[in-house]
């Protein structure tokens, strides 16, 4: 780590470090990855929730609802271990139909953002190659990053989908889930590249385009 964790911080990373023993525990088997994605997910979604209780409590609601999608339209980012649990999950759940669909429009997108330096491709807006009707299609294997985004101020969101190039503007996030997200992937990571396992990160209509081509 570049600074020394906050008692906070270094909570969340030990979290996250030991599920990613756990992950790498039998030579990285795919049942014990998943089942560590689902213990670390399911940690992340219970502190989220009682974030959000405790925020409406102090009058401070949360605005995120299903069919609200403005962050469904920015750059997102899944690392190698999330999208290999997010394709398991899509095989699970997804008609095949579905996927080639997800496929395309990941294709689609990708040809765009690929080409875009750093600061154009954050501020590129377009919709996720998940997203279906306003929601996240595979909505319980989304990655970190989608679970930890809380917004207190809706109009913000707007305004940032809207106008991303206004540098006076960004999302009102509540910043402890996204600390919280972030140390819990960097205990995890850290975990597997202990055991030598290669940890990749993606745009997410990347990572979807590779996941799905030979799909």
């Amino acid at each position: 780590m570049e600074h020394a964790l906050s008692e906070h911080e270094q909570l969340f990373f030990n979290d996250g470090y030991l599920l990613g023993k756990e992950a790498a525990k039998n030579s990285y088997r795919e049942e014990d990855l998943f089942q560590a994605m689902k213990q670390q997910y399911k940690a992340i979604d219970q502190l989220i929730d009682s974030i959000s209780t405790v925020a409406r409590q102090q009058d401070m609601p949360i605005h995120c609802q299903k069919g609200c999608s403005y962050c469904c339209h920015q750059a997102v980012f899944a690392n190698s271990y999330e999208l290999h649990y997010l394709g398991h999950l899509m095989q699970q759940a997804l008609a095949k139909e579905e996927m080639k669909l997800i496929y395309d429009k990941a294709h689609s997108k990708n040809k765009i953002t690929s080409d875009l330096e750093e600061k154009a491709m954050l501020n590129y807006k377009s919709p996720c190659p998940l997203l279906t009707d306003g929601s996240c299609s595979v909505y319980e294997a989304r990655p970190m990053a989608c679970r930890i985004y809380l917004s207190t101020k809706l109009s913000t969101c707007r305004e940032y989908y809207q106008n991303p190039e206004n540098e006076e503007n960004y999302p009102a996030l509540l910043d402890f889930p996204l600390m919280a997200g972030r140390m819990m992937n960097e205990g995890f990571m850290a975990a597997l590249k202990e055991e030598g396992i290669e940890i990749a990160e993606f745009r997410m209509e990347e990572g979807l385009q590779n996941l799905l081509a030979s799909h």
